[in-house]
Order: structure tokens, then sequence, then C-alpha cells
């Protein structure tokens, strides 16, 4: 079964096909997510058990390219899930066309062009990671935070007013 787990609540009647997390194949163009040691991967199901995704890290700080793999070759082992988006400008196939054109793609970067950002572009059009943006946002409200001067400070009876910054790379 191309090492993939059962999937069910209580373990009877499992379904083989799907690798732990799904019970059902998922829908063309969804965006599937599987964790991994200190991060989450992501790849785009274009049907058929196969996902197009950036694959993993080939060497230090460098992602090897964009490819399309078997759904147990995407999850090696984990649970997948499914990454709920309100709406999307393009039809499923047209999602799925949009991930495969970029097969072959060798332009990994992890803070600008990942798999998360490969995904969001695939649905979205826009080319966005949270994760890097959570990871990211701390530190900058940090630093903001210890190098914005305050207005009012020091005036007896003048608010003291703090910027409230969202930070999107």
């Amino acid at each position: 079964m191309d090492g993939m787990a059962t999937v069910s609540d209580d373990g009877k009647n499992a379904d083989r096909r799907w690798p732990r997390g799904l019970q059902r194949e998922p829908p063309i163009g969804a965006h599937l997510t599987t964790s991994r040691r200190g991060y989450t991967h992501h790849g785009m199901y274009v049907g058929h058990g196969r996902v197009v995704h950036y694959s993993g890290f080939s060497g230090l700080w460098q992602g090897g390219p964009v490819e399309e793999v078997s759904l147990s070759r995407f999850a090696v082992g984990r649970p997948v899930k499914i990454v709920d988006h309100d709406r999307s400008p393009y039809s499923p196939e047209e999602i799925v066309g949009r991930a495969r054109s970029r097969i072959g793609e060798d332009d990994y970067r992890l803070l600008t062009n990942n798999c998360e950002h490969f995904c969001n572009w695939c649905l979205c059009g826009v080319s966005r990671s949270a994760q890097v943006e959570r990871r990211w946002q701390m530190p900058f409200r940090v630093l903001l935070a210890l190098f914005t001067p305050t207005r009012g400070a020091g005036r007896s009876g003048s608010p003291q007013v703090q910027c409230e910054i969202e930070v999107r790379l």
C-alpha cells in the first residue's frame, strides 16, 4: 500500500488508500499540509493520488525543484490535512494547471518562495507564507518597540501612543 497508514476513527473498515488524516480522496486543487521537524510542508492535490509541491531541502537552506509526487511520498508517513480556503478566484482545474505550470522550477527561497508561497500562489495568485510571517513578526515588533519613540513620553497628562504594525513579507 505504498507505506500509507490506516485511516479510521476506530481502526475498523479503514481505507488504506489515503495517508493518516485523510478519510477519502481530497478535492482536486486542495491545499494539503503535513508536519515536518520544525515546520509544516505544503502541496497542491492534483488528483489520482498525486501532489505538486516544492521538494524538500536538498542541501543546507536550499530546496529542490517543484515536482509532482505520489500522495504517500508527500506525506512521508505523517498525517495529512486539508487547508480550508474561503474561496479562490480559480477553478479546481485552473489551480491544478497553475501548480503543474511550475513543475521543474528550481527557485526555492526559504523566506520568499517556499512551499507555502507556492500553494497560496496556485490558489489565490498571491505568493504568501503565514509560517514565515509569524516567525518574523515578533522580532520586528520587539525591535520596533525598542527603537520607536512614543509621543508624550515624560509629559504629565499627555497620552502615550504606540504603533501596532503588521509586518508583511
